[in-house]
């Protein structure tokens, strides 16, 4: 492939499957009834959205990364780890099995949580780090 890509979709691949398995491991360490709340998913897609906000610091205010660190890490092991589409699921087994209540508090509760979780990793790391926000001009 020209330019590399094959090495950047290959780190995207490894990445992926690590979040992955990581992911699958937890929901199976942790599962839930259809119209109980389903915690590892919700731990997994917030810590993810903290982490991303952690990698995005480090990343881009505090160190120059190399190439495939990026890929690798934002798109491949998080966004293997975390997952819309069980989130998804999720809210609609809740609703067939008459949990609305379950259903719409996951559903909200987990958009709340995941914004506020990259708000967090992106606030502590910078005050871990001494990093500055660097605000674009326009």
């Amino acid at each position: 492939m020209a330019g590399g890509s094959g090495t950047l979709l290959g780190a995207i691949a490894l990445g992926g499957m690590a979040g992955a398995v990581l992911r699958h491991g937890l929901a199976v360490a942790f599962p839930h009834d259809p119209g109980g709340f389903p915690w590892a998913t919700f731990a997994v897609n917030v810590s993810g959205c903290l982490l991303i906000g952690v990698l995005m610091v480090f990343i881009t205010e505090v160190w120059t990364a190399p190439r495939l660190v990026r890929p690798f890490l934002g798109v491949g092991v998080l966004g293997g780890y975390t997952t819309f589409s069980t989130y998804a699921v999720e809210v609609q087994q809740a609703l067939a099995v008459g949990a609305p209540r379950t259903a719409l508090l996951y559903l909200a509760g987990s958009l709340v949580a995941a914004l506020t979780a990259v708000r967090l990793g992106l606030t502590l790391t910078r005050l871990a780090t001494g990093a500055r926000h660097r605000r674009s001009a326009g």
